[in-house]
């Protein structure tokens, strides 16, 4: 955990407006969708040292999240799962997919808390880091459906599109098993093993190396693909920001830890 002890400057306890419970971390939204997922995944919260609230964005699944290009109907739902995430008492709102970008204006604007939709927030860090000279890979599940709307949205201008080259999961071919994992119509029937899995998201993390030589970071979109980040980092030997580093951010940033030392 965060913390090694009790707070000592917590020395009372008040009602806080519209929370109804206290104590609380990260609320992350989760499609209206049925998949499992490894430790690390979004939607496995066994991994984070610190408390996880979910919420379903009912009626949200991949086909209305991704595929539709008209997604003004998914905003009031979207923002309504937020808004239950925040009255629980969480300090700050994620979401599972890295394609709830394209909601990342409209659902802060709603809120009171901190929002974080997607792991591609980090995109615009990532460049300034290693700088203007270094691209930075974007690694997303469909590079189809990734418009700039989704890169405007966490921060990324028109005119730079060019300096963050995508890959896509689905149309790369290299992680069949994952493709199969979300496409299998019964969900009952939804498989994968992690050695396969890891095995297919590297391959394809080292060919989109392999084909942007300038490369200077990769950020992974995909909230399946995070169990895997370190396996990636060890093959590519480069910075990996993923949905896991941004929750440690986000919750880092909404209760930030204290410091046990010496001098």
């Amino acid at each position: 955990m965060w913390y090694s002890g009790r707070d000592t400057g917590l020395t009372e306890i008040w009602s806080r407006k519209q929370h109804l419970a206290y104590g609380m971390g990260l609320g992350i939204m989760l499609v209206d969708d049925v998949y499992p997922g490894f430790p690390g995944d979004m939607r496995n919260p066994s991994a984070y040292p610190f408390p996880i609230q979910y919420d379903i964005a009912r009626g949200i699944g991949f086909d209305e999240l991704i595929f539709e290009r008209d997604k003004s109907a998914c905003v009031e739902p979207v923002i309504a799962s937020a808004r239950r995430l925040q009255d629980l008492g969480c300090r700050a709102v994620a979401a599972e997919c890295g394609y709830f970008a394209y909601f990342q204006r409209t659902v802060a604007d709603a809120l009171d808390v901190p929002v974080f939709m997607s792991s591609l927030l980090q995109a615009p860090l990532a460049r300034a880091v290693v700088g203007a000279h270094r691209t930075v890979g974007l690694m997303v599940a469909f590079r189809d459906h990734l418009t700039g709307g989704h890169l405007e949205a966490v921060g990324i201008a028109p005119d730079d599109h060019a300096g963050y080259p995508v890959t896509g999961i689905v149309e790369s071919g290299h992680c069949p098993t994952l493709v199969r994992l979300y496409n299998e119509p019964d969900p009952a029937k939804r498989h994968a093993e992690y050695a396969v899995v890891e095995r297919e998201v590297v391959t394809l993390a080292t060919e989109f190396r392999d084909q942007h030589p300038s490369m200077g970071a990769l950020v992974l979109e995909c909230g399946a693909v995070q169990p895997f980040a370190r396996a990636v980092q060890r093959h590519l030997d480069l910075p990996v920001f993923s949905w896991g580093t941004l929750l440690d951010y986000a919750y880092g940033v909404v209760a930030h830890r204290d410091y046990f030392g010496h001098v």
